[in-house]
């Protein structure tokens, strides 16, 4: 089998980390990857933002623990996170930061680096305080979060994939 069938069949979310960060190398292969997913028409609509800073990444946690009603880390103690937001401007920019997300997943899980998709990104950057946080690394444009990629080393195996299920695939 091909490595990339393996890396896509192997793939699982990871919610336990360690909390040192990962190397430089990677994290900027994984960003790479992430930029030479297809986009609608090429337009490249969405961005990334890289967060390895503590206090920015702790603040985040809690933006988006009070969205979901919790006191408690939606980030699963991951120490760092890439997220992607983009441009509403284009019509495919739901579809096109999904699929820099699903390349930064899959690139992660080839370099050994454990991941995981959180949402929320949406509604924490449609908020006042989001807003400003973009306002203050200079983003401009009408952006939508698309997603956290939380990043990391497992404190934990990852766990087995769920059997596929029958009627996932029909043929005609």
């Amino acid at each position: 089998m091909s490595e990339t069938l393996t890396v896509l069949k192997t793939r699982r979310s990871c919610r336990a980390y360690k909390p040192e960060l990962i190397e430089e190398e990677k994290l900027n292969a994984i960003i790479e990857a992430g930029t030479y997913a297809a986009t609608g028409m090429g337009k490249q609509s969405p961005i990334i933002i890289a967060v390895t800073d503590k206090a920015l990444r702790d603040k985040l946690s809690k933006m988006n623990a009070a969205i979901m009603g919790v006191n408690i880390d939606p980030f699963y103690g991951a120490p760092e996170l890439l997220i992607v937001l983009a441009n509403k401007e284009m019509p495919t920019y739901i579809y096109d930061g999904s699929l820099v997300m699903g390349n930064m997943m899959n690139a992660a899980a080839d370099l050994g680096i454990a991941n995981c998709w959180i949402h929320r990104a949406k509604e924490e950057f449609e908020s006042e305080e989001g807003k400003a946080i973009l306002k203050d690394l200079g983003i401009e444009g009408d952006y939508e979060g698309i997603g956290h990629l939380i990043l990391g080393y497992a404190a934990k195996p990852e766990a087995k994939p769920a059997p596929r299920k029958a009627d996932y695939v029909y043929r005609v």
